[in-house]
C-alpha cells in the first residue's frame, strides 16, 4: 500500500494547538520533494526492509506508505523506541511529586548500608548513567545482559536481574546505553502505582495509569504493552503500536499536547527529556538528540543537517520516530535493517526529509 498524501489529506486528529509551532508558521515542506526520498526508503539498494514511513507536517499527514503485507491497521514493534515512552510515564510521577529526580532510586535491593548503589538516582537511570554493570551488546550476542534478561535466564523477573548487577563505575560518571536500565524504570513506575506483588495486578495498574495519563489523551488506542512474568512492563524494548499511533506519540512530544490541545507532557518534563545529559551530549532523558558531543565516534543522528532541537525515539533494526519542533515535522520509519547498515541506509536518508524544510 502506498500513499503520498494530497493537499486534502486528513490531520489524524493531531491538531497543533500552537504549543510549539503553528502549521502555518512552519517551514514549507513540498510533497514533491519528499516523494522520492520516501520511495527510496523502500526501493534503494541496501535499505533492508522498510515496512512503513509516515511524514507529518504541522500535524498534517503529508506522506504515508507501507510495504506489501503491512498496513495502517497493523501494530509494529518498538524495540528501543519504548524507552522514550517509559520516560514519559516516569515524568507524570515526577510531576505528581511521587518520584524525585535526585533522590536515591526507590530500589529496596540497593538500600543496604554499605551498598554503593544507594547513590543511584532516578536522574542517573534516565540518563543511562547509573554505573551498573550492564552490557547491551556483546560478542557472542547471547552473552549480554540484554539478551539474558529478554530471552534466557532473566526472563521471569527482568527487573530483578537488572537491579542485581553490581556497579562498574560511580553513579553519574559514565554513560552506558542499557535496556536493563529502562526495565528498572518500569519497575519503579509499577511500584509507585501498587503495593501488590501479584503480576496481574501490577500489569493492570501500569496499563491503567498509561491509559489515563498518556494513551487516552493522545488517542493512541493501538498501543500494546508487553509484561514479564512478574508484571513488569518490558519498558526498554517491547511496546507495539500502529505507525499512525507512533506518529501520534511523536506529536505529543513535539507539542506537549494531545489532539484536543490538552497538555499531556508538562513543559518542565519535556525540557528535561530533551536536554543533553552530562555524560552524553546527544542523549537526554531516554531520548536521542540531534546534538554534537556524543560518546560515539559517529553521531547517532545528523547534527548540522537539521535543527539541534530535533530528537528521536530510536529502536533496534531501524525503528524511528524523529521529531523536529522548529520545522513542525514528525517522521516515522519502521522496518528491519541490520544495525551496521542503518546510518548510510536509513538515518542519512531520513535526514534529507528534514533538509527539504530548510
Amino acid at each position: 500500500m502506498a500513499l503520498l498524501a494530497s493537499a486534502a489529506a486528513p490531520v489524524l486528529d493531531l491538531d497543533d494547538g500552537g504549543a510549539t509551532i503553528a502549521a502555518d508558521e512552519a517551514p514549507t515542506v513540498s510533497r514533491a520533494d519528499i516523494a522520492p526520498i520516501v520511495e527510496g526508503l523502500f526501493s534503494d539498494e541496501g535499505v533492508g526492509e522498510t515496512r512503513a514511513v509516515l511524514v507529518l507536517h504541522g500535524g498534517e499527514l503529508i506522506a504515508e506508505r507501507y510495504a506489501p503485507g503491512y498496513s495502517a491497521d497493523m501494530r509494529f514493534i518498538s524495540w528501543s523506541m519504548a524507552k522514550t515512552v517509559t520516560a514519559m510515564l516516569v515524568g507524570f510521577l515526577v510531576d505528581d511529586g511521587v518520584l524525585e529526580l535526585d533522590a536515591p532510586a526507590p530500589i529496596p535491593e540497593w538500600r543496604g548500608e554499605d551498598d554503593p548503589r544507594r547513590a543511584i538516582t532516578l536522574r542517573h537511570l534516565l540518563h543511562m548513567a547509573s554505573g551498573l554493570d550492564h552490557t547491551e551488546v556483546n560478542d557472542p550476542i547471547w552473552d549480554s545482559d540484554t539478551n539474558r534478561m529478554l530471552f534466557t535466564s532473566g526472563t521471569d523477573d527482568m527487573a530483578a536481574y537488572a537491579v542485581s548487577r553490581p556497579l562498574e563505575a560511580n553513579p553519574g560518571e559514565k554513560f552506558e546505553y542499557s535496556s536493563a536500565t529502562t526495565v528498572i524504570l518500569s519497575r519503579i513506575i509499577a511500584d509507585a502505582l501498587t503495593d501488590s506483588s501479584d503480576p496481574g495486578e501490577r500489569a493492570a495498574a501500569y496499563r491503567r495509569f498509561a491509559e489515563q495519563r498518556l494513551l487516552g489523551p493522545a488517542r493512541t488506542p493501538s498501543v500494546y504493552f508487553e509484561f514479564d512474568a512478574s508484571g513488569t512492563q518490558i519498558g526498554g524494548s517491547l511496546i507495539h503500536a500502529t505507525a499512525r499511533d507512533w506518529a501520534r506519540l511523536g506529536e505529543v512530544m513535539r507539542t506537549g499536547q494531545g489532539p484536543d490541545g490538552r497538555q499531556i507532557i508538562s513543559p518542565e518534563w519535556r525540557e528535561f527529556m530533551l536536554t543533553p545529559s552530562p555524560r552524553n551530549g546527544e542523549y537526554g532523558g531516554q531520548t536521542w538528540l540531534n546534538r554534537e558531543g556524543g560518546v560515539y565516534d559517529t553521531p547517532v543522528l545528523f547534527p548540522g543537517r537539521a535543527p539541534a532541537s530535533l530528537f528521536s525515539f530510536n529502536g533496534h533494526l531501524g525503528q524511528y520516530v524523529m521529531v523536529s519542533p522548529e520545522q513542525g515535522l514528525t517522521v516515522v520509519r519502521l522496518g528491519n535493517t541490520p544495525d551496521r547498515q542503518l546510518r548510510e541506509a536509513i538515518v542519512l536518508r531520513l535526514a534529507r526529509i528534514f533538509e527539504t524544510a530548510g
